[in-house]
């Protein structure tokens, strides 16, 4: 089953409940765990736990500076962002670079409260394969009976959420996390249950991810194969190495065919 995400629309928040984390600068620690991940861990791994959410879409190519592009829209209050981040960061880290990536937390008073996580906002990615932007709509910091807002959707961006969020691309309308990868997958909603996450920190989550048989490897990693091999499908299989892993092919066998 596919773990649905947060609706937009819902932003109500008891201001009554233990404050939010605040965004920090991520430990380059954990950054090297989760982006050394061996080779072997995605292979024997393949699509792990994770639930294959992704769906074709009619669009034209999404497209940026020349280069395919991967758009995620969501929030740091939302835990199912708070989840999907994981496996996103870990997935374009095999094709590029992020900078400035933080660390928080999802709101304390939603479900699978607390999750640990990482913000894109304020955060950069170079890649010699793909363009990758983030819009994180709220922060986690409760503001006026819902959480402050951090950035805004383009009238573009408006018009993807809008057409693709929706059923027969997803299971509930308006939805986040929402990733449309380059104009050919979307997924809305998390691949895999944030509950897994429960009460670890980012230092413990990261440090089992090298782990075949843990079942935050299974889903995290397994997530991360599946955005893989969606990513190398609009690359071009570029960088091979990654995309002619076996783990990525398992994953590829698992993407709805278009």
């Amino acid at each position: 089953m596919v773990v649905a995400g947060i609706v937009i629309a819902v932003l109500k928040s008891n201001t009554s409940s233990p404050p939010a984390a605040k965004e920090a600068s991520a430990d380059p620690a954990v950054m090297r765990m989760i982006t050394q991940v061996p080779q072997a861990t995605y292979d024997t791994v393949g699509t792990g736990s994770a639930s294959n959410a992704l769906r074709v879409i009619p669009s034209p190519a999404l497209t940026s500076g020349g280069k395919p592009e991967v758009l995620y829209i969501g929030a740091e209050y939302c835990p199912y962002c708070a989840a999907e981040r994981w496996a996103l960061v870990m997935a374009l880290s095999r094709f590029g670079t992020f900078q400035g990536l933080k660390t928080t937390r999802s709101a304390p008073n939603d479900v699978d409260p607390n999750t640990a996580t990482f913000s894109f906002y304020g955060s950069t990615y170079q890649s010699a394969y793909l363009s990758f932007t983030s819009v994180e709509q709220y922060s986690n910091q409760p503001s006026g009976g819902g959480y402050k807002p951090l950035q805004q959707l383009t009238a573009a961006q408006e018009q993807i959420i809008s057409t693709y969020d929706q059923p027969p691309y997803a299971t509930n309308s308006g939805a986040i996390p929402f990733v449309d990868i380059g104009g050919k997958y979307v997924l809305s909603g998390a691949t895999y249950d944030p509950g897994i996450l429960a009460n670890m920190d980012w230092q413990q989550i990261a440090s089992q991810l090298h782990d075949p048989a843990s079942a935050r490897t299974k889903a995290i990693v397994g997530s991360a194969n599946l955005l893989t091999a969606a990513l190398c499908k609009v690359t071009g299989g570029q960088p091979a190495g990654v995309c002619q892993a076996a783990g990525t092919q398992t994953a590829a066998q698992s993407l709805p065919a278009g």
